[in-house]
């Protein structure tokens, strides 16, 4: 009879796998389409949250137990201190809606297979193991969208902790090629994912952990195909091997635009993705502010991370970078969000982006320069110059510029002590004849 069971459970499993798929062919373009991507494109800053029970002992986030620094026991113990006592969901979206940030990305469960939700497939999350005793990600969706920022859910595909997952520790396996077990944890897995998409609704996934399995044995395909189905608006990161919609670098800044149009750069504020107390080796909120710049001078976002401590407050560092990196992207909104990638560096040494419309030019200008900042190879005549966020006017002056040649001249801009913003200061320039016109 238990056979007969079980036989019966995987059928109906794959015909929900057969559906989903006959679901996706009569519906074609909720598969694929820039207008999907669009709000993401433009959104330029997202602030991503690492928070779970990894925070309690200051330790890394499951890999600590993965990579046997502490063992599985020990770690787990460490679900009795997480109480989120002083949650508040709501100064955390306000201080995100401070920074800049259009979109923000909480961990609804990392590798260790805790959720912080209440979950019917398991029994391990924050309401029924820890003093928490609460659905944390509820109340943060909603405030969230209060603040009008859209919802990002990290998702770990692999869980160490689930029994019928292959691995469990770099060292230890629980089974290999055992057919029925691999299908209990799939079902398991689209489980939590549905559940996230029907309680939340969220704009983005945020998949990690797939470099484990192939896109075969973690039914990638089904799984694009359930969220665009439950959510035809909803964007997926890259990390389901190969089935995602946009690329996803981890604290490494690119050096050349990637050739995926839409991508984002993870990175963390000191070296550590949740809250470790002991990790001070902080980014100045000047280095956050640079990268970033960089960032979107090739055309992607920023998702910078936070690691909250258990109990729920933001360490004080993280909250003094959230308000610099806020005041500063206010001041300089339009040269931010809604643009697309600048010039290349051959042009002006230092990041800049273009307006979306390609018919102003705004350069980001690190530093005191020494004299007049220098642009090359600008076809276009100047309506004006001016600085971003005070609207000040500057001069320029063009040299070397021979009537007889068609190599345009160069443009020197003049850029006064006076005017200096305390981090970057950005300069916009209004172009005549149209889009942008770079000499080749």
């Amino acid at each position: 009879m238990k056979k007969i069971t079980i036989s019966l459970i995987t059928v109906l499993f794959f015909f929900q796998l057969t559906y989903l798929e006959n679901i996706h062919a009569q519906n074609p373009e909720t598969d694929t389409g820039s207008s999907r991507l669009e709000w993401f494109g433009e959104a330029k800053l997202g602030i991503f949250i690492h928070w779970g029970i990894y925070g309690v002992n200051g330790i890394d986030e499951s890999w600590s137990f993965f990579n046997a620094l502490i063992s599985y026991e020990d770690y787990m113990k460490q679900l009795d201190g997480f109480t989120a006592k002083n949650y508040k969901p709501e100064e955390w979206a306000k201080l995100i809606k401070e920074s800049g940030a259009r979109y923000s990305v909480i961990t609804s469960k990392h590798h260790d297979g805790v959720a912080l939700w209440d979950s019917r497939f398991s029994d391990l999350n924050v309401v029924k193991k820890t003093p928490a005793g609460r659905d944390l990600l509820e109340p943060f969706v909603e405030s969230l969208r209060k603040e009008k920022i859209k919802v990002g859910l990290y998702y770990s595909l692999l869980d160490w902790s689930f029994p019928d997952y292959p691995n469990f520790t770099r060292a230890e396996k629980r089974y290999e090629n055992d057919s029925l077990r691999w299908e209990k944890f799939v079902r398991f897995n689209l489980g939590q994912i549905e559940e996230l998409m029907d309680n939340y609704k969220p704009d983005l996934i945020w998949f990690d952990g797939d470099w484990e399995q192939s896109a075969k044995k973690w039914h990638a395909k089904q799984i694009r195909e359930l969220l665009l189905q439950k959510n035809p608006n909803v964007i997926i990161n890259s990390r389901l091997q190969g089935y995602g919609d946009y690329a996803t670098p981890e604290q490494g800044l690119p050096i050349y635009e990637p050739e995926k149009k839409y991508w984002e750069l993870c990175m963390t504020m000191n070296d550590s993705w949740g809250y470790q107390g002991n990790d001070k080796n902080y980014k100045t909120p000047y280095q956050i502010i640079r990268i970033f710049a960089d960032v979107i001078s090739l055309g992607g976002n920023l998702l910078l991370d936070i690691g909250p401590k258990p109990d729920g407050t933001i360490p004080e560092e993280q909250t003094h970078i959230l308000k610099e990196l806020g005041k500063w992207t206010k001041k300089h909104e339009q040269a931010i969000f809604g643009t697309k990638a600048g010039i290349p560096r051959e042009y002006f040494d230092g990041p800049s982006t273009l307006s979306a419309d390609g018919k102003t030019l705004y350069l980001f200008v690190t530093g005191k320069p020494n004299g007049p900042i220098m642009l090359k190879g600008l076809k276009n005549k100047i309506n004006s110059i001016y600085v971003v966020g005070s609207g000040i006017k500057l001069a320029h002056d063009i040299k070397m510029k021979a009537w007889w040649s068609k190599t345009p001249g160069l443009v020197f801009i003049d850029v006064p002590d006076d005017v200096l913003d305390g981090y970057i200061t950005v300069i916009a320039l209004s172009l005549a004849d149209g889009e942008i016109d770079l000499f080749k």
